[in-house]
């Protein structure tokens, strides 16, 4: 089937993992509960544990840490699924995978799926967990559509963006294998599905329980703005929109070359031939109203 066929929006009800560092910030819960809410039209399969790390953490607590944040959402929400533990560490160069139970559920679970009916994998951390399975198994590029959301926009000039930055030899590997890639940038094109503190206040708290701890989140996350105006960026929950996007009425994208990132920060000059889908515009307000409308059933 020809890759550019493969990275049309699906009209039908597809099965879809989702790679996440949920403890590393507010909008991978949101994502991971707009997911789950669209049940109708995602069937999700598994979620993994990708690793992140700061200073005062490393890519293993990271890791642990989304692990429980995954599972602690799940109980608010009462809803059971396969949750797996991703890599405690990033890619120690383009060939070696991590071996994690993410990375050999993925390697061993996309085998059941073709490239007519592909497995879609939505990446909202560094792409450890993702690359590790690709090099585990190759085969699995031809039955996968990989959505992720990293790197910037490719007018915004560098792109040392963090799910990028954290594991760039990750990121080369997805980026250049045979798999269907949809890339969704951070700065420049993501950085505009915000939500405010008023809507966060009107629309969200007080319907449910779901409702209240997210807001609740981003609300602890900014309570250096109190009594201020605010916006947060929800960025992850874009990848999660990109699979409902029929009639691009959430976003626009084009198919172009695949640009690959260089350790430095930057795009490489050239891109490699490999088409992939460019997310370069957000309709803000209908997504941000569908994953509203979503949550607060």
């Amino acid at each position: 089937m020809d890759i550019i066929k493969r990275l049309d929006t699906p009209h039908k009800r597809v099965d879809a993992v989702i790679d996440t560092d949920a403890f590393n910030e507010v909008d991978d819960q949101f994502a991971i509960s707009y997911l789950l809410r669209s049940a109708d039209r995602i069937n999700t399969v598994a979620l993994y544990a990708a690793p992140f790390s700061f200073p005062h953490i490393n890519t293993e607590r990271g890791m642990e840490e989304s692990f429980r944040e995954i599972n602690l959402l799940l109980d608010i929400m009462n809803i059971k699924k396969d949750v797996f533990r991703g890599s405690t560490g990033y890619l120690p160069d383009e060939s070696t995978p991590v071996i994690s139970e993410a990375a050999r559920d993925l390697a061993s679970r996309a085998m059941a799926y073709t490239a007519e009916s592909p497995l879609y994998v939505i990446a909202i951390g560094a792409i450890t967990n993702v690359a590790s399975a690709l090099l585990l198994n190759p085969e699995i590029a031809e039955r996968t559509v990989i959505v992720w959301l990293g790197g910037h926009a490719h007018h915004f000039g560098k792109t040392d963006e963090y799910n990028m930055r954290q594991d760039i030899a990750a990121a080369r590997v997805v980026m250049s294998s045979a798999a269907p890639l949809v890339q969704l940038p951070c700065n420049g094109t993501v950085s505009a599905f915000y939500i405010s503190c008023d809507e966060l206040r009107c629309r969200l708290l007080g319907k449910n329980e779901l409702c209240d701890h997210l807001a609740q989140y981003v609300i602890e996350a900014m309570r250096e703005q109190e009594g201020k105006d605010w916006t947060r960026v929800l960025w992850d929950v874009t990848a999660v929109g990109w699979l409902l996007n029929e009639g691009e009425r959430f976003m626009l994208s084009r198919i172009e070359k695949t640009r690959l990132p260089d350790y430095a920060g930057n795009y490489e000059g050239e891109p490699i031939e490999k088409p992939m889908r460019y997310v370069y515009h957000i309709n803000r307000d209908p997504l941000m109203n569908d994953m509203i409308d979503k949550l607060t059933k």
